[in-house]
């Protein structure tokens, strides 16, 4: 969990252009993946999310099949989170 947290801490110095849209992507990887993290189908869309807002096209194919396994409830609190770290980054 801590090294996430480094990496989100990171997120927020970095520009828009760049190396956050990888970063971004990265974070989508790991928790779709559970690598240093417990898997969280939700918190892997909203990083996917923001990856692919960012110009991520790969993003964008792993948003939508993890929105095919996720609840409508379960979609609409991931883009609720997307927002959410937009609104403070």
């Amino acid at each position: 969990m801590a090294r996430i947290e480094i990496a989100e801490a990171e997120l927020a110095q970095m520009s828009p252009s760049g190396g956050q849209c990888e970063a971004l992507f990265n974070l989508g990887l790991k928790y779709s993946i559970g690598i240093d993290v417990e898997t969280d189908m939700i918190t892997a869309h909203k990083w996917f999310n923001l990856a692919a807002i960012s110009g991520n096209d790969r993003a964008k194919e792993y948003r939508q099949e993890i929105s095919r396994e996720l609840s409508s409830e379960e979609i609409i609190e991931a883009q609720k989170l997307a927002r959410e770290w937009v609104s403070i980054n």
